[in-house]
């Protein structure tokens, strides 16, 4: 029997949190109530109670009903809620979680369900979840599910609704795919983007013929991000560091800026690696009005990736910030790296009779890598673009030695 834990308020959403309690019940399976209120007074007996999620976070009921307020009990519920939840799931008490709430009920259970494992069934049944969700989501496989109406009482509507949420959370806990579970040789995390999405293609069928999987990651922020939890948690075991323009977008805090811990945790966790700066030679910026080039990149060779998203080549100097936060986020790499320059483009964009090509820039940029990359990493220049199939091969056989080495 799976059981399914359904975070809630049930000072104020009691009513709702049963019905799907009892929803879940009809389904053969078996729901845990855990209250994430604060003042009121629960409307259904809990399972875990709120004492129990306030002591887990540092706390005491006492102390938050002295002068209650959402400011001071939110850090409380949010870390006490992550740990008493964690502890479920890694016990296996729990196969699956449902949230909902409104605004403040989903800032609570979000970062919550965020703190769970990959894979693991996670479903955010909220008003909030028709607008910007990046918030809610950020880069973890979370469900958001649209309440539609303010969830505050049952009715011909809602009833519906709470119990598709409830539904899909006891479905997901019912598949036994598992991700850390992998038949081949060895997951490699890839990184890409739309201008190297011929080379990527062709690493990942190399990869697989050589018995490997690839799990491959559009590389505008959240996507990096992403697959370095997965190699936090353990799911990839070496890594093909194909796109690097999240780095120089995070120079110049534009669109595919990812956080100051991308391209360090490989490192860091001493896993293989081979990176190239692909797409770093160029910035991704989002425009209001399409096709208008923005001020202050007037004299910048430019190209359009959509109406909407301007692309500047980056001059010397500016490229050598690039280089420089790279080295810099690369010191914590300290054995089984190889970076690889593919000197005659590393996009689609910059390669010769793309709209970016700029052949003197290109060796500026190695110098520069040259001169800010650590020395712990093996560096190598070839006169190829990225995307040429033996450039493709080279890397991949490369990480492929460093992963069986």
């Amino acid at each position: 029997m799976k059981t399914i834990a359904i975070l809630a308020t049930l000072d104020t959403k009691a009513a709702e949190a049963d019905f799907m309690r009892k929803e879940i019940e009809s389904l053969g399976g078996k729901a845990l109530l855990i209250d994430i209120g604060v003042i009121g007074v629960p409307g259904v007996e809990p399972d875990v109670s709120r004492s129990r999620i306030m002591e887990a976070g540092g706390s005491s009921l006492a102390e938050q009903l002295n002068k209650p307020s959402r400011a001071k009990s939110s850090p409380v519920m949010l870390a006490g809620g992550t740990k008493v939840v964690l502890d479920l799931q890694q016990s296996g008490k729990i196969h699956g979680v449902v949230a909902l709430g409104g605004t403040q009920g989903t800032s609570t259970c979000a970062p919550i369900l965020q703190a769970l494992p990959y894979g693991f069934p996670k479903v955010m049944c909220s008003t909030a979840a028709s607008g910007n969700t990046v918030p809610f989501v950020g880069i973890k496989d979370i469900t958001m599910m649209f309440a539609v109406s303010d969830i505050l009482g049952l009715n011909v509507f809602s009833r519906k609704i709470l119990a598709n949420a409830a539904a899909a959370a006891w479905g997901m806990a019912q598949v036994e795919h598992s991700i850390t579970k992998s038949t081949a040789k060895g997951v490699v995390g890839l990184t890409n983007l739309g201008v190297l999405t011929e080379g990527a293609m062709h690493a990942i069928s190399l990869f697989e013929k050589a018995g490997y999987e690839v799990i491959t990651f559009h590389a505008i922020g959240a996507g990096g991000e992403a697959m370095e939890q997965m190699m936090k948690e353990g799911i990839i075991n070496g890594v093909f560091d194909y796109a690097m323009g999240e780095i120089a977008d995070g120079v110049y805090g534009v669109l595919r800026a990812s956080g100051p811990e991308r391209l360090t945790v490989a490192g860091k966790l001493g896993l293989p690696q081979v990176i190239c700066p692909g797409g770093s030679e160029h910035l991704g910026i989002l425009v209001n009005e399409p096709n208008k080039v923005p001020g202050g990149w007037e004299d910048h060779t430019v190209t359009w990736h959509s109406p909407y998203v301007f692309v500047p080549r980056l001059k010397a100097e500016e490229q050598d910030r690039v280089a420089a936060e790279i080295g810099k986020r690369l010191q914590h790499t300290s054995s089984r790296a190889v970076f690889l320059m593919p000197l005659k483009g590393v996009s689609r964009y910059s390669a010769a009779g793309g709209e970016l090509e700029a052949p003197e820039l290109d060796a500026s940029y190695w110098e520069s890598l040259q001169k800010h990359l650590p020395p712990t990493i093996e560096k190598e220049a070839l006169n190829l673009t990225a995307e040429d199939p033996d450039f493709v091969q080279y890397a991949v056989e490369r990480l492929i030695a460093l992963m069986e080495g």
